[in-house]
């Protein structure tokens, strides 16, 4: 790594046109696999037939430099903390004489999304004003890069050598980026999907506002989800469940093996999958846009929710810093982490809100079960959408964050 950035340095996105021709290359010699007959239900997998018009548009259609464009009208940064190189955003919010200032708020990606994902949210969430919203609402916006994907560096451990980290060790990453590489000595919020809901919510569990003094300290003053993935702790085989949680476990268990395959995969051969996602754009192009397919609210039809440009953005940051490889380390980190998930007995203490959008990956779980894990203050059952809210529900998406949000700032500490 060439160079050490001890505090943030502004940065800029800027591919070479080399990237741009060779990917152009590989795009027109593709070959296209023989397809199983299923009448384009993706039933077996990403539909040839879509993903041939994808790659068409992306050779004809499709602009990076407006993609590019769209990341660098903010403020970039790359920043070490340890070994980890760091890629975040930081778009300051609007401030109001006489007001708090606005709360810091962390927002995550995760897998196969990226910090794309939330270009378009940025806006309405550090301005509301300048979207019909009360400007006391506004946040200082942070969305970073998870370790290994898009402009961040590849995974760090803490010796230094290169190898996958879970979600508990990002969210200590993602404290000391607040806490000490952006210096805020007040509270701050956190929010995700994802991985992004795993990750926020270890920073909730290990770093929360309030100390066991009841004392203001520079941690998480409130928790904002759209899916969940952190495990209870309880034992399953013991406790007493409601007839809800008992049929949404069901649901749950019974989809497993059909929808949870990929990660089995990323999580046991990363490496070997790494190879051919990091050396055929249309392979990656493929694993990727399934997903947008599978977990979307979109009957069948990833294009009702997504444009080709929305689609192919994501998949670009992926393919243009080699980062497909190493962005599927996170599973191989997360089953390595010891305890992979809350210790028994305990739950997430910091006030959160959860935002349950219908057709995700998983059904969303019920308040019961919710509550196991968190000090839940907010539960919104949301009309449609999906597992990518951000692109998909976003003015659902920001009315909730504001919300939950609304009555914590108030008990903050300013800096």
């Amino acid at each position: 790594m060439a160079g050490r950035y001890e505090t943030p340095e502004p940065f800029k996105v800027d591919i070479p046109e080399r990237l741009l021709i060779d990917l152009d290359e590989r795009l027109r010699r593709w070959r296209q696999p023989v397809a199983i007959a299923d009448n384009g239900s993706w039933a077996s997998g990403t539909d040839p037939d879509f993903l041939a018009d994808l790659v068409d548009y992306w050779r004809h259609g499709y602009d990076w430099q407006r993609c590019q464009e769209a990341i660098n009208r903010w403020p970039n940064y790359l920043v070490d903390i340890g070994p980890q190189r760091l890629h975040f955003v930081r778009e300051p919010g609007t401030e109001v004489e006489g007001a708090p200032r606005p709360l810091p708020l962390v927002v995550t990606h995760g897998w196969p999304g990226s910090m794309v994902e939330f270009l378009h949210i940025l806006e309405p969430l550090a301005h509301p004003e300048r979207h019909g919203g009360d400007p006391l609402d506004a946040f200082d916006v942070i969305v970073p890069s998870l370790p290994g994907y898009g402009f961040s560096g590849p995974p760090a451990r803490e010796d230094g050598s290169i190898g996958p980290i879970g979600p508990r060790a990002i969210a200590d990453l993602w404290h000391r980026l607040v806490h000490e590489c952006l210096n805020y000595r007040r509270p701050y919020g956190v929010q995700g999907g994802d991985w992004g809901s795993v990750v926020s919510s270890w920073c909730a569990f290990d770093h929360p506002a309030k100390d066991e003094k009841e004392e203001w300290r520079s941690g998480v003053l409130g928790l904002h989800l759209n899916m969940v993935g952190l495990r209870p702790g309880i034992d399953l085989r013991t406790a007493t469940l409601s007839d809800a949680e008992k049929a949404w476990l069901h649901k749950v268990q019974s989809e497993r093996d059909e929808k949870t395959a990929y990660q089995r995969i990323q999580a046991t051969r990363p490496q070997t999958l790494g190879v051919a996602l990091a050396d055929s754009p249309v392979g990656l192009a493929a694993w990727i846009v399934e997903k947008f397919q599978a977990w979307s609210d979109c009957a069948g039809d990833p294009l009702k929710c997504f444009s080709m440009d929305r689609l192919l953005d994501n998949i670009m940051v992926y393919w243009l810093t080699g980062t497909a490889g190493t962005a599927t380390w996170l599973y191989r980190g997360a089953s390595e982490q010891k305890p992979r998930g809350l210790p028994d007995g305990t739950r997430v203490e910091t006030p959160t809100g959860f935002a349950a959008f219908p057709a995700d990956l998983a059904p969303p779980p019920p308040k019961e079960w919710m509550e196991r894990i968190y000090n839940l203050r907010r539960y919104t059952a949301m009309p449609r959408g999906g597992h990518f809210a951000a692109l998909e529900e976003p003015d659902l998406l920001v009315d909730d964050i504001r919300a939950f949000f609304r009555p914590l700032r108030f008990g903050a500490a300013n800096d």
